[in-house]
Formats: structure tokens, C-alpha cells, sequence
């Protein structure tokens, strides 16, 4: 499930994603993003993952797509979660990130008012 969070302002988004996320909320959230993109131009965004979020294939696959045609709306994204795996899958790609002008961090649960900061910064 993904659910927008109530902190989330002109182009900066808070989203939390619980479980595993499917084509059809897949699509949904994409569209969500896209209007805040249509309306700002680039955005900051803030996803809160718990240990059992994830992606089917093809939910991936849209999200993927959905990524790679828009790295030029992107600013800033925060990842927080608790998961070392997550925090090592943004570690790996940050660098890859910033090289397309994207920022990429990653935040534990309990530096979630510091995530918000850097996303607007």
C-alpha cells in the first residue's frame, strides 16, 4: 500500500509504501507524482519503507519506466527505513544518482525531521 503522507507540500512528496505494492497503486501513485510534476516542474520526494515493502515485477517494471523517463523532474530523494538492505541499495546508488543531478540519501526511521530538511533544502 502506498499512502501519501500529510506533510507533503507543492513539490516536495512524503509517501509511506507498506507491503508489496501492485500494478494497479503502481500506476496510481505514478500519476499522483506526475501532476505535482506537471504543476512544478521538479520535485523532492520522501518514501518511508517498512521492512516488508516491495515491488511485483511488473509494479517495478512501471516504476522503473516511469524513473528513467524523468531523472530531469527529480531533485532529491529520501529513503528512510530501518531495513540495512535498503540503506545499502541507496548507498550503491547515490553516486550513479548524483551523476544524472539527483540527490539520494538514505535516513533511519528516527531521522525523519532530518530527511523532511534535506528534501527541502
Amino acid at each position: 500500500m502506498i499512502k501519501k503522507l500529510p506533510e507533503s507540500e507543492g513539490p516536495f512528496l512524503g509517501f509511506e509504501v507498506t507491503g508489496k505494492v501492485s500494478l494497479e497503486e503502481e500506476k496510481e501513485w505514478i500519476n499522483k507524482v506526475q501532476s505535482v510534476v506537471d504543476e512544478h516542474g521538479k520535485i523532492s520526494v520522501l518514501i518511508i519503507l517498512d521492512e516488508k515493502a516491495g515491488w511485483g515485477i511488473e509494479a517495478g517494471i512501471e516504476d522503473l519506466k516511469w524513473v528513467m523517463t524523468h531523472m530531469k523532474q527529480l531533485n532529491k530523494i529520501a529513503v528512510v527505513s530501518e531495513s540495512s538492505i535498503w540503506k545499502w541499495l541507496v548507498n550503491r546508488d547515490s553516486p550513479l544518482a548524483k551523476m544524472v543531478g539527483i540527490g539520494e540519501k538514505h535516513f533511519e526511521p528516527s531521522k525523519i525531521k532530518e530527511a523532511w530538511s534535506w528534501i527541502k533544502e
